[in-house]
């Protein structure tokens, strides 16, 4: 079976889109400034994006707080072709630990990480369909450390639940990274060396023992 290249398949939907001379709407769940960068770089040339700010993973409260305020930082500084919003979810780590119980001893990248995907993107699937959004998307895959085939498996079962459509993404293609760690530099964004959860704060901890 062949791998799909999602990075294409995005492409596709942007061409599609300005054929027919349309600029949808897309909700985008973000994870930090640092991972949205390029993304609001690229993406705000075909889309009005609302940048959606739900992470409960992240520990500890102040952590969330830091981030959550380089992310607003960095929309109001940023330039974009289109427009740019922003939603906030109140922070409540107690949803994160429901979807985590039985699996905090997972290795990042496991499936303790999957559930983290699906619960994020899950909310953001259903806030886009609430709000008529034309898609929903989240950076998640611009990292070299997340596994965007999972990433998009979970869009496109959310998209079926709640009929809006997915954005397929693979961010990190096309050098998406390494434009995003230039783009961390030029607006000196707080970037974190862990995901945001405690277990791997706990993991990145012990590896540099």
């Amino acid at each position: 079976m062949n791998k799909i290249n999602y990075q294409k398949e995005l492409e596709k939907i942007i061409e599609k889109n300005k054929r027919e001379d349309i600029l949808p709407s897309l909700l985008l769940h973000s994870c930090c400034a640092p991972c949205s960068s390029y993304t609001l770089e690229y993406l705000s040339q075909f889309f009005k994006i609302t940048v959606l700010y739900y992470n409960p993973n992240i520990s500890p409260q102040q952590e969330y707080e830091k981030r959550k305020a380089e992310q607003i930082r960095l929309i109001n500084q940023m330039p974009f072709k289109n427009s740019v919003g922003f939603l906030d979810c109140d922070y409540d780590s107690k949803e994160f630990f429901a979807v985590a119980k039985g699996y905090e001893d997972c290795r990042e990248g496991g499936e303790r990480c999957f559930r983290c995907y699906a619960l994020r993107l899950e909310r953001t699937a259903a806030l886009a369909a609430e709000k008529d959004f034309d898609y929903f998307c989240t950076t998640l895959s611009i990292s070299p450390l997340k596994n965007a085939q999972r990433i998009n498996e979970i869009g496109f079962e959310l998209q079926e639940k709640y009929s809006v459509k997915w954005l397929p993404s693979d961010f990190k293609k096309c050098e998406g990274y390494k434009r995003s760690i230039e783009l961390s530099h030029k607006y000196n964004l707080y970037r974190q060396n862990f995901c945001g959860c405690v277990f791997s704060k706990q993991e990145k901890a012990t590896g540099e023992e």
